[in-house]
């Protein structure tokens, strides 16, 4: 029977290597697998090329994947948020690559790369520095620019649910990238509130299907920011 369950989030992330692609889900905190991340922390992987919406908050998740200098290159389209100090220091001190992309272009790249699909075009950025030394056509007198699909070694994601072959629900909208992460990874590794049987979840509430993933760990209790910094999980 297949199981794709494993019992720690250190076994799920072991073999990460340095110089790895990982998408990391999340939209701020709605979403993000911030066990995860921590115990790819504890892993040692760096020089990572990391895709995710934003370059997280605080010093936890994603930013204390970053502080820890773990992190390249990130491809993200939000930078710089209220919370985030810790990779405009880096970035500007030219500790950090940045490849810069418009939002619904990330989420595009990486369903594209997904559904195995190279590149598209899109009108979004034309006449940016976002769109130097890209392929540019005109399409029905319109200029659009050519934007290359997104794959990645590994997926990061969270789930509300997920049973023991690996298919996915999500709480509402803290889904965001994960379904579409999944689809572009080789390996996509799951940290899930709640696990069940095989057959218990409903093919009409399952979102990402087993065959897109291949790990998950049960974290029942997920940890917030100030959880996690009373347990001296704050880092460096």
């Amino acid at each position: 029977m297949i199981d794709k369950f494993v019992a720690t989030a250190a076994q799920a992330v072991a073999d990460i290597r340095d110089g790895a692609t990982v998408m990391i889900g999340g939209f701020g905190e709605a979403g993000s697998p911030i066990e995860l991340i921590h115990a790819l922390i504890d892993q040692g992987a760096r020089d990572l090329t990391v895709i995710n919406n934003n370059t997280g908050s605080g010093h936890v998740g994603l930013a204390a994947l970053i502080e820890n200098r773990r992190v390249r290159k990130m491809i993200c389209s939000f930078p710089r948020t209220a919370n985030s100090t810790v990779f405009p220091e880096l970035y500007h001190a030219g500790e950090i690559e940045l490849e810069l992309v418009p939002q619904g272009t990330l989420a595009e790249r990486i369903r594209a790369g997904g559904a195995g699909i190279p590149a598209f075009y899109t009108a979004t950025s034309v006449g940016t520095p976002l769109a130097e030394g890209k392929e540019h056509r005109e399409f029905d007198g319109r200029e659009y620019v050519m934007e290359p699909g997104l794959t990645a070694d590994f997926a990061l994601i969270k789930c509300q649910q997920a049973d023991r072959m690996g298919n996915l629900v999500y709480n509402k909208t803290a889904r965001n990238f994960a379904p579409i992460m999944a689809m572009a990874a080789t390996t996509t590794i799951v940290q899930a509130n709640q696990t069940c049987a095989a057959g218990e979840l409903s093919p009409e509430h399952i979102i990402t299907p087993a065959l897109f993933v291949q790990r998950v760990v049960h974290v029942a209790n997920p940890q917030q920011e100030s959880q996690l910094v009373a347990q001296g999980r704050q880092y460096p």
